[in-house]
Formats: C-alpha cells, sequence, structure tokens
C-alpha cells in the first residue's frame, strides 16, 4: 500500500460509515454522518501541516503560539463534496471555497466537467479535494487535472473521501503519485454501472433527499 494512501482506522469512523451504509438511514442522519467522517478525515490530514510562531499576549501574560503557515484552499466536487465542505470550513474557517462541476456519464462512466470556479492564478499553496465516493476514479483524476493545469502541483493536494473502491483508489495512485488520499473506508467491488459495492449508494441524492424509484 503506498505511503500517500491513508486509510483511518478508528471505531467512530467505523460507526459512522457503518450507520451511512443502512438505507434506512435518514437524509438528516446521511447528512450528519457525512459531516463528522468529513471533520475526523480532516483533523487528521492535517497532522504535519506547516506552522509559524507568532508572539501573543494572554490576560496573566505573553506566550509564544502558532498558526497554520499555509495557505489553504477548499475544493468540492459537486454536488456531493458539498457535503463535506462545512466540515472543513469548521478547521479552516478562512480557506476560500472554489467549486468544481463534474458529473459522470451514465452509459459511459466518463467525467464531464461543466463548471469550475477557478481564479486565474491560485492564491493558495496547499488544496484539500473533496469527494465522499472514489469509485472509478474517473470523476477524482478529472479534478486533478483541472488542480495541476491550474498550477497547484499533486503534491500540495489531499484528496478526502468517505469511502473508496480498491480499483478506483489505485486507478488515482497510478495517475497521481504524488498526491495525499485520506479515505475512510475502502470495497473491494464495483458494480457493472461504476457503484460502489456494497457502498453507501447515490451520496448526492441521500445527503440533499432526491432520491427518485
Amino acid at each position: 500500500m503506498s505511503t500517500k494512501l491513508n486509510v483511518l482506522s478508528h471505531p467512530i469512523v467505523n460507526a459512522r460509515l457503518s450507520n451511512l451504509r443502512q438505507s434506512g438511514t435518514t437524509p438528516k442522519e446521511f447528512r450528519e454522518g457525512i459531516h463528522d467522517i468529513s471533520l475526523i478525515l480532516g483533523i487528521e490530514a492535517s497532522r504535519n501541516l506547516e506552522e509559524e510562531s507568532f508572539s501573543g499576549q494572554t490576560p496573566i501574560g505573553p506566550f509564544t503560539g502558532s498558526k497554520i503557515k499555509p495557505q489553504i484552499g477548499i475544493l468540492p466536487i459537486l454536488r456531493a463534496g458539498l457535503g463535506m465542505t462545512d466540515a472543513l470550513l469548521s478547521l479552516f474557517p478562512d480557506a476560500p471555497v472554489y467549486h468544481l462541476g463534474i458529473f459522470r456519464e451514465k452509459q459511459t462512466l466518463q467525467p464531464v466537467e461543466y463548471y469550475s470556479k477557478l481564479p486565474s492564478v491560485p492564491p493558495v499553496e496547499l488544496v484539500y479535494l473533496l469527494d465522499p465516493l472514489i469509485a472509478t476514479g474517473g470523476t477524482a483524476c478529472a479534478a486533478m487535472h483541472m488542480i495541476t493545469d491550474w498550477g497547484v502541483p499533486a503534491s500540495r493536494v489531499k484528496l478526502l473521501c468517505v469511502l473508496g473502491s480498491e480499483v478506483g483508489l489505485q486507478t488515482v495512485q497510478k495517475q497521481f503519485p504524488d498526491l495525499e488520499i485520506w479515505v475512510a473506508g475502502v470495497d473491494p467491488n464495483l458494480t457493472p454501472k461504476g457503484l460502489i459495492s456494497p457502498g453507501l449508494g447515490d451520496t448526492g441524492d441521500r445527503l440533499f433527499n432526491t432520491i427518485r424509484d
């Protein structure tokens, strides 16, 4: 296993992920579970962030504090990545949020880009890319191409996902070996329609209660 692939092993994460899998989980519970796992992913993925010191003053006396050094940007992939965004903003409240619109064409399973909210020059030094599911890996790879074309190298990106398939994660790693990936769980299989099995179902539909029969 690549040292760039980090699979969380934590009882709280396991319990939240198990609840997300249940077909009877309500949209409210699903959103809360995605938020909770995203928060833990964000904390774990931030362990090695560069810090810089500053001199401060408490009510009692002076102290030497620390703050995050790199300028951080948050990039959710629409629409399901929106479910992870608030958790990351709670960690980095001043971070800009740049939305990437990518959907997977149902017949070919190929990613289609339809929206990008990236300024012409990156004002950030480190990017958190948010995508709850890595199924075939096509959408994540398309987003990574957009980010690297923008001017941020893969080594300065952290991909956070709630659940990935083995083949999808391998695909992303093969195309972007310098990318740091943080995932809460890994499933072994994909269905012929490119869905993770057993998976979570359609994360966007479950987040926003738009499931159709």
